[in-house]
């Protein structure tokens, strides 16, 4: 995340042009836009985004550019824009204007009970923009979690039970996010993809498949039947991350989820995961997050 913010400028900005907001720490931050015309201010600038930014759209028009790129938002209309995403809003239609925005960061969305790398999935395999239109019934239930983490913020007065309240609240409601997205791309015939974005597409799905077991770049680049220099490049280049970061990050998430979540004690963890001992884990652990995964599992 850039300079440790979720976006720029500061947070506290936005709070003077939102009918609703809250935020925990620099987890995440939520907002409520609605007919306000102190906002026109607010829109001169652009902002860059350090989290995974959702925008809903209830009533009234404006424009939304997302890296150079222009959409045009209405009502029901439902935008996701990546981590270190340019934003900047003009053309509002501010008489009905009426917009939730959602700002979470990545460490958060790691440090939860899911999978991220799903939400990256998507976006590597499909040639669609990051905006769909929702029907009533789905801004209905998508409400529904936006106020929940809302009334859960600033109601809870325990940060350890807002914290794990929310990661459950966030991680669902990411997951509905990503069925709607899905259901629309089978909607549609999306064109065949390219034989580099096909490789990435399954590269992805195998690393889901085996990152219990199988750590290495050369048994994925095996099972696609190419070299690993070769996975290895095609990798980094349409990602922006090496192979070996991306399973690494899996092995992560689900050792983060076992030591939290399992009951499992550290060295029935390592097993699970394939490693040859507690050590070697201990060592993999700490060097890819900074702490021992005891220390973890107390937290």
């Amino acid at each position: 995340m850039t300079d440790n913010k979720l976006f720029t400028p500061d947070p506290s900005q936005i709070e003077r042009y939102s009918t609703q907001f809250s935020s925990f720490e620099n987890d995440y931050v939520f907002s409520r836009v609605s007919k306000t015309e102190n906002f026109n201010e607010f829109t001169s600038h652009s902002m860059k985004m350090g989290g995974l930014t959702i925008v809903l759209c209830l009533d009234g028009e404006f424009e939304l550019d997302i890296n150079l790129e222009t959409y045009c938002i209405g009502a029901n209309n439902l935008v996701i824009a990546g981590p270190d995403s340019v934003l900047s809003v003009k053309n509002v239609d501010w008489d009905k204007l009426d917009t939730y925005v959602f700002v979470i960061s990545p460490e958060f969305i790691r440090d939860i009970n899911f999978e991220l790398n799903l939400v990256a999935t998507m976006s590597l395999t499909s040639s669609r923009p990051p905006l769909i239109k929702l029907t009533p019934e789905e801004v209905r239930l998508m409400i529904r979690y936006f106020e929940l983490i809302h009334y859960n913020t600033v109601e809870n007065s325990d940060a350890r039970y807002v914290r794990s309240i929310s990661r459950s609240l966030i991680a669902a409601s990411v997951y509905q996010l990503m069925q709607f997205f899905s259901m629309r791309m089978e909607e549609n015939d999306a064109p065949k993809l390219s034989r580099r974005a096909n490789y990435v597409k399954e590269f992805l799905h195998l690393v889901n498949q085996h990152h219990r077991r199988e750590r290495g770049v050369a048994f994925y680049a095996s099972q696609l039947c190419i070299s690993a220099k070769y996975l290895s490049l095609i990798i980094k280049e349409s990602t922006g991350r090496s192979a070996a970061e991306w399973i690494d990050d899996y092995v992560i998430l689900e050792a983060k989820n076992l030591l939290r979540f399992s009951g499992k004690n550290v060295q029935q963890i390592a097993y699970e995961l394939n490693f040859s001992n507690q050590s070697s884990f201990g060592k993999y652990f700490k060097h890819l997050t900074g702490m021992s995964p005891t220390k973890f599992q107390r937290s």
